[in-house]
């Protein structure tokens, strides 16, 4: 019996230890969570009372004394109590933030689901300097370990794509007896959208008032015209108010495509995940712009598969493919032909170079290209969207540039329908966010494609209901 009583001790000792720990993490967590905004204060307080509610109960339970006689009837409970530590660790799992918990040595001994998704965590146990190469958040971490304050970490990276983390470190005193009695609480905040607003803000008023500049002049000296000698002269009058009419549209061009690359730049981080025919969007391109090409007496037709479906965002494939069939019509000659191509099914390397030869002049760049390793890469399936004209063609000096804001070839930047230079910068940015690649080839006198690839979903085997987290 003193075997036994030895026992039930030791079991009451280490629950009291673990249900105290995980309170103290818990509402650290929320803590964290309310003092970066990801929820309200209110919200944070109701979810640390409801957290320490459970905690009290269970505490109650494991430290009530143990009856040694069984009683003499024993009722099948209507409904089982649900474990508290299982649920604080299903709260935590279902946090849409990154939350890690460090041991000694720098060893991950938790991490929830965000976490293991933004670190690519294959299982826990691994190092963290392997997954997170970041020295300032390795400082932080060394220094919770022995028990010390820390302040938030702030770190950038630019590849594969830009992101901005703010890592807020917090030490964890577990009770366990040792050398190492510290663990390290980590909680990573995304703030990307935060600093992509505040530079697109000053991006946009920068651009805008440089592209603004020369429109805006053209009108007020009409206006001044008009109000002055040409007061009476209607054949100026109407031809004036011709070109304000084209100086006005071009800027509302502008402003709607600044207005759409800032947004574009906004969620260039966050991969779409809906599914979409690209080859419908092709034909509906067909239809959109048939007035305009036949306006120019460009014939335009589409040759798409019967269906191709990529992981992305219809509204801005939409975008991409207007802008590059567009691009085609407004630099093509009379009597010519525009050709959107879409094939699906294609590797990576026939998606690249599977474009129709313009011979062996032709000049040929890589504008983006899709992320992610080697062989995860091979593994995929690609869709392509390929757009062809018979126009003049561009210099080999000029493709590497075509994607950056405000550049026009030259030779393409008068007339009234003069572009504003940003739909190719559009385009890429789309692509990059759709995690695909975009290739022009072009030859003079011969024409240009344009082509788009865009990985397609990825067939997921089937996966089988997780048992309960670990506490």
């Amino acid at each position: 019996m003193s075997n036994l009583d030895s026992q039930i001790r030791e079991r009451t000792r280490l629950r009291r230890r673990d249900v105290i720990a995980l309170t103290a993490i818990m509402t650290m967590v929320f803590v964290v969570l309310a003092m970066t905004g990801g929820i309200g204060i209110w919200e944070a307080i109701a979810a640390v009372a409801a957290v320490a509610a459970l905690g009290f109960i269970y505490y109650l339970l494991v430290t009530a004394p143990v009856r040694r006689e069984p009683p003499a009837i024993i009722a099948p409970a209507a409904r089982p109590v649900e474990n508290p530590l299982h649920l604080a660790d299903t709260i935590v799992a279902r946090l849409p933030t990154p939350v890690l918990v460090i041991g000694p040595g720098g060893r991950i001994e938790q991490a929830n689901p965000a976490a293991r998704d933004f670190l690519g965590l294959g299982a826990e146990g691994a190092q963290l300097s392997a997954v997170l190469r970041q020295p300032k958040v390795l400082e932080s971490i060394s220094g919770a370990l022995r028990g010390e304050a820390q302040k938030p970490v702030e770190y950038s990276t630019f590849a594969p794509m830009e992101s901005h983390i703010r890592a807020h470190v917090i030490p964890l005193k577990t009770g366990l007896e040792g050398p190492f009695p510290w663990r390290a609480l980590l909680v990573m905040s995304d703030e990307t959208s935060i600093k992509r607003a505040d530079r697109m803000r000053a991006d946009f008023l920068a651009n805008a008032s440089h592209e603004l500049r020369t429109p805006l002049a053209s009108l007020a000296g009409f206006i001044e015209t008009l109000r002055g000698h040409a007061r009476e002269d209607i054949g100026a009058r109407d031809r004036f108010l011709s070109i304000m009419q084209d100086q006005t549209e071009r800027m509302r061009r502008l402003i709607d495509d600044l207005l759409s690359l800032s947004r574009v730049e906004m969620d260039e981080h966050l991969p779409p995940s809906d599914e979409v025919d690209v080859a419908a969007i092709a034909r509906d391109t067909v239809d959109v712009l048939g007035p305009i090409a036949r306006e120019k007496g460009v014939m335009i037709e589409a040759d798409a598969d019967e269906r191709a479906i990529v992981t992305g965002q219809r509204d801005q494939l939409i975008e991409v493919a207007q802008n590059l069939v567009e691009n085609a019509i407004k630099y093509s000659v009379s009597g010519s032909r525009v050709v959107i191509e879409v094939r699906g099914g294609l590797t990576r390397e026939q998606a690249e170079h599977s474009s129709h030869s313009l011979g062996n002049q032709a000049a040929r760049v890589t504008i983006a290209v899709p992320s992610g390793s080697a062989s995860g890469q091979a593994k995929r399936r690609f869709a392509v969207i390929r757009v062809r004209d018979a126009g003049v063609g561009i210099e080999r000096r000029h493709l590497p540039r075509l994607s950056e804001r405000f550049y026009r070839v030259d030779g393409q930047k008068s007339g009234p329908k003069e572009g504003t230079g940003l739909g190719l910068a559009i385009v890429k940015h789309i692509v990059s966010r759709h995690r695909g690649g975009f290739v022009v080839e072009s030859a003079q006198g011969e024409g240009s494609v344009f082509s788009v690839f865009l990985p397609m979903p990825v067939e997921k085997p089937a996966i089988q209901e997780a048992g309960p987290a670990r506490s």
